[in-house]
């Protein structure tokens, strides 16, 4: 809630009556007051009073609570469906593709591919054309060591061509050692690597020309499709440069500051406000079920939550979700 709205609620709890007394009270400007008094209304917090329809009623917080939850709840699922909307146009077609295309097939929006083999030989072919720039996300958490291993002749030939390398992983990769090794590797060579709590889906950009999409986020060696809509690959350019400018830096994570949360737990409460389950967490995170587990029971402890539909509402009191005005 505003500073404003909780001062003009705050007054009306303390029986000041009417707006003229408000404005006395608070010294604020008469259509201030008033737009609260309205914002008040909508939340169900402010009523006219049953005795005396001329006087203004403060709800209690404790009676308009349920309403107020269900008001905010509502308001966090509708902020999320906004933020995903970004990934919209480059999600659309792959939510819609059932996977029963035959291994490169061609369609009006790109090229699909069946089968780890199929999707490993065309990216061996793309590799070899790529010239500038090479933009990777890396969910899934830690890596097969045999894939690393396998990757690394290609990474040095990419790079010793002048190809810039930036790959984001997520934040799970940092316990587990190999993976590390491997992206500190990886930075080593010349690529730029980053972390962040959890990723849209696999996704390659070659030379913000093509792009290589799992068709399955949650079985990414399923199938693939490669885009080359102009409209398409500049929109999931957008999308990884948001996705990079809020990463953290390999070896410089940002700490948080006491009582603020890391980012992998900022995350997790806002998958855990949304209703997800720790299962449905800990695979976004990349974490196992137990780990997942252990972040939503402390992110609770720490919110004084004494359920998950309350840990919603008290993460957007306590500032750690957007409020409702946002």
């Amino acid at each position: 809630m505003e500073p404003v709205i909780e001062s003009v609620y705050i007054a009306l709890l303390d029986r000041t009556q009417g707006v003229a007394d408000i404005c006395r009270r608070l010294d604020l400007p008469e259509h201030v007051v008033r737009n609260a008094l309205d914002r008040l209304s909508e939340l169900a917090l402010v009523r006219a009073s049953v005795g005396s329809p001329h006087r203004l009623h403060a709800v209690s917080p404790h009676v308009g609570m349920e309403f107020l939850i269900a008001q905010q709840r509502s308001e966090l699922a509708r902020h999320q469906q906004r933020l995903e909307a970004a990934q919209a146009a480059a999600a659309k077609f792959i939510l819609d593709y059932d996977g029963r295309q035959p291994p490169g097939a061609d369609g009006a929006e790109g090229k699909y591919l069946v089968g780890l083999d199929a999707i490993r030989d065309h990216l061996r072919v793309l590799n070899d054309q790529v010239a500038e720039e090479l933009l990777t996300f890396a969910p899934g958490g830690p890596q097969k060591r045999e894939n690393m291993q396998a990757s690394r002749p290609l990474n040095q030939q990419l790079l010793r061509r002048g190809v810039r390398m930036r790959t984001v992983y997520l934040n799970s990769i940092r316990t587990d050692r190999p993976t590390m090794e491997h992206a500190r590797w990886l930075t080593a060579q010349g690529c730029e690597v980053r972390t962040v709590p959890s990723l849209p889906n696999r996704m390659i950009i070659y030379d913000r020309k093509l792009a290589m999409i799992a068709s399955n986020a949650a079985d990414t060696a399923a199938g693939a499709v490669q885009v080359s809509s102009p409209g398409t690959v500049t929109a999931l350019h957008s999308l990884f440069e948001s996705v990079w400018q809020s990463a953290e830096q390999l070896e410089a994570p940002v700490q948080p500051a006491p009582g603020e949360l890391t980012a992998q737990q900022a995350e997790a409460l806002r998958l855990l406000a949304l209703g997800h389950t720790d299962e449905a967490i800990a695979t976004r995170l990349a974490v196992s079920p137990r780990t997942a587990r252990r972040i939503t029971s402390s992110l609770m402890t720490h919110l004084g939550a004494r359920s998950r539909f309350q840990a919603g509402v008290l993460a957007i009191q306590q500032g750690f979700l957007p409020s409702l005005s946002e």
